[in-house]
């Protein structure tokens, strides 16, 4: 027999498996000696009081041995001389695709633009060093995608766009710490999703399917309503059959090369604003109502904030607990901020992204003569000017978090984890008024809501840019291109994901759908 309950563990409590047991035998009315085990299913925390409690939803087996193996299995098969399905890019949409392709017996033939994630780091020093950005292998673009080298954290809403349990059990197959099946926000992080990473390269590509790197995508040959042949930076013509589009939130050549064949597109409402940085232990001392050190089994504190101001939203985003600032730019000439942790999230700074929806149809009327380009070429000229309000590097503008809603320029700035530098700026008035007044409005809000929060200790930092797409892709219910027959647009780049389970969720869909068409 198999008993799923709810129990609450005091912080102080230890050797938690004999606890559970304790408790479970309790709230079943069994004896201790009948239940074989118990299996955590979630794990989450409640620290609304000042008594921190373990909450844990549990499988007790009562006379029935714990299985020993998961309930999900990946049947990966060669497909060598399979028919192909050709993948562009190789971020969570893209690698999700290629595994489930291989599990319908279709041959996945994936072109990245970027290194492998080895030969990325390179690119990364230089950007954080020299101040360098190589447009194909950066934080943005190369195996992985964004999430490799940008914490890897894996909460998602999207819980009815696919099986989410399914992506968790296939990171774990790949080398992911089994804790992510349990946390209520797991997280894999930035140090350990590369080997994750690399361990699906090498699945995809013993199973007999392909992948090029540095193989970036300039042209579509079109006849008859259908891409018939991909044309690549290095000179190549290939002949494709069936095209899954998963090329990430920042492929901006893409979004304009679609546009420049007449192939639909749609600029999309996105959000744009500041990281905030805050020491970690603020953020702690207020979410587990400390004065000192956290105790040593709570994990680095977290917060998520919303609010709305003026019918438009301001909420917090990608939050990063024990974190780092890393430069998100994908071209020279551009500075765009963005959040990463490690895995065991033992930074001295708390990070996260302070965004202000923007309406692309009511908000940016100056930008429509670009079409559905508009909310591109919005995000491209802010990363222009924090670009030389940084000083015409990757240093980035940045204000004290108080300086920035009293509107005057900082004297100094408090240290950052931001390796590239910081350079004190008027932020507040540097971005337009719809988007300032909003962030000062909100950030006074959240000082209300969490005491301590709005500090001169904090920094905020320019910009964070890259929340998602601005442009959308169309695609039908079978998830094809209304007019492009055999293009599958995947992912966050066309705008059916919002983080890593949920464009792998993608992936694998359109790799369904992509094979179902054949």
């Amino acid at each position: 027999m198999v008993k799923e309950i709810q129990l609450r563990v005091a912080l102080k409590e230890e050797r938690i498996e004999d606890i559970l047991v304790k408790k479970a035998a309790i709230k079943l009315a069994v004896s201790s000696a009948t239940i074989s085990g118990v299996k955590i299913l979630r794990k989450s925390i409640d620290a609304r009081s000042s008594k921190i409690i373990f909450n844990y939803k549990v499988a007790v087996y009562i006379n029935e041995a714990l299985p020993k193996t998961s309930n999900y299995q990946f049947n990966y098969k060669d497909v060598s001389h399979a028919k192909p399905i050709h993948i562009i890019g190789f971020g969570p949409a893209g690698m999700y695709a290629a595994l489930r392709c291989i599990e319908l017996g279709f041959k996945p033939i994936v072109l990245e633009r970027g290194k492998d994630v080895q030969n990325r780091r390179r690119d990364l020093k230089a950007i954080n060093r020299d101040h360098l950005v190589n447009e194909d292998s950066n934080y943005c673009f190369g195996e992985g995608g964004a999430g490799t080298y940008s914490d890897g954290k894996l909460y998602t809403r999207s819980l009815k766009r696919g099986d989410v349990r399914r992506i968790f059990e296939n990171l774990v197959y790949h080398g992911a710490t089994d804790q992510i099946l349990v946390d209520a926000h797991p997280h894999i992080g930035t140090n350990k999703l590369p080997k994750v990473v690399q361990n699906i390269r090498e699945t995809i590509l013993n199973y007999g399917g392909e992948i090029h790197f540095e193989t970036r995508v300039t042209d579509f040959i079109l006849k008859n309503k259908a891409i018939k042949a991909i044309l690549t930076l290095d000179g190549k013509e290939l002949i494709v059959d069936k095209v899954i589009l998963a090329t990430g939130h920042s492929a901006r050549d893409i979004f304009s090369l679609l546009h420049k064949k007449h192939i639909a597109i749609e600029a999309k409402s996105f959000a744009m604003g500041v990281r905030a940085e805050h020491p970690q232990h603020i953020i702690d001392g207020i979410q587990y109502h400390c004065s000192g050190e956290r105790h040593e089994l709570l994990p680095a504190a977290s917060y998520s904030l919303v609010e709305q101001i003026k019918n438009r939203g301001v909420y917090s985003f990608c939050m990063c607990p024990g974190g780092f600032i890393v430069p998100a730019a994908t071209a020279n000439g551009e500075v765009v901020v963005n959040g990463m942790s490690p895995s065991k999230r033992n930074n001295t700074f708390a990070n996260s992204g302070i965004v202000v929806e923007i309406d692309v149809n009511q908000d940016i009327p100056k930008y429509e003569k670009f079409g559905p380009l508009k909310g591109l070429e919005y995000q491209k000229d802010l990363e222009r000017l924090a670009y030389t309000a940084g000083g015409r590097s990757q240093v980035a503008p940045a204000q004290r978090l108080t300086d920035f809603v009293e509107g005057k320029l900082s004297e100094s700035l408090n240290d950052t984890s931001y390796q590239p530098g910081l350079k004190s700026a008027p932020l507040h008035s540097l971005f337009p008024k719809f988007i300032g007044s909003r962030l000062r409005k909100g950030f006074e809000s959240f000082g209300r809501k969490m005491k301590g929060y709005y500090t001169s200790e904090a920094n905020i930092i320019g910009v964070e840019s890259r929340t998602s797409s601005p442009v959308s892709i169309p695609r039908t219910a079978t998830l094809q291109h209304p007019e492009i027959s055999n293009l599958f647009p995947c992912g966050e780049g066309g705008g059916y994901a919002g983080g890593i389970v949920s464009a792998a969720m993608d992936g694998e869909r359109c790799a369904e759908a992509a094979t179902n068409a054949i």
